[in-house]
């Protein structure tokens, strides 16, 4: 798979390269700032970005990392988009809708019928690239803390 995904905003560039992932920045982003993994520590946030297909948002001008999401899937049949984070001062420019539509098209050569996603806040940025409400979520289980 190719590691630069096309199409990115005007003056960002959206990667799967592993390589330019930030992992100090994306575990401060996280353990810091994002409800869902305050505390998380950097051994259980590296071993999750070694597990993940990771994708990353740059600045075209200086290359900084401005954004980050992580997908945890079989590459087959499933994928759970998670970790979507935005730095505060790169949000309301359209990123977080630019790389979720990153993620859906980087997984699509692969033929996965599901993906799937959990946010609090953030139903509108998912639904523009084609996310929808679960549609008989008395189906779905979970084993563990909600």
């Amino acid at each position: 798979m190719d590691n630069v995904l096309p199409p990115s905003p005007d003056g960002y560039e959206i990667s799967a390269d592993p390589a330019r992932i930030d992992r100090g920045l994306v575990h401060r982003w996280l353990s810091e700032d994002a409800y869902w993994a305050l505390g998380r520590s950097r051994e259980k946030q590296d071993a999750a970005i070694d597990g993940s297909v990771n994708l990353g948002v740059y600045e075209g001008a200086s290359g900084a990392q401005v954004a980050y999401a992580r997908v945890v899937t079989d590459r087959a049949t499933f994928a759970w988009l998670c970790d979507v984070y935005v730095d505060p001062g790169a949000r309301g420019k359209g990123l977080g809708t630019a790389l979720a539509g990153a993620v859906r098209d980087h997984l699509a050569p692969y033929g996965i019928r599901r993906i799937l996603l959990v946010t609090g806040d953030a139903h509108g940025v998912y639904e523009k690239v084609g996310f929808e409400p679960l549609a008989a979520p008395d189906k779905w289980m979970v084993l563990g803390a909600q």
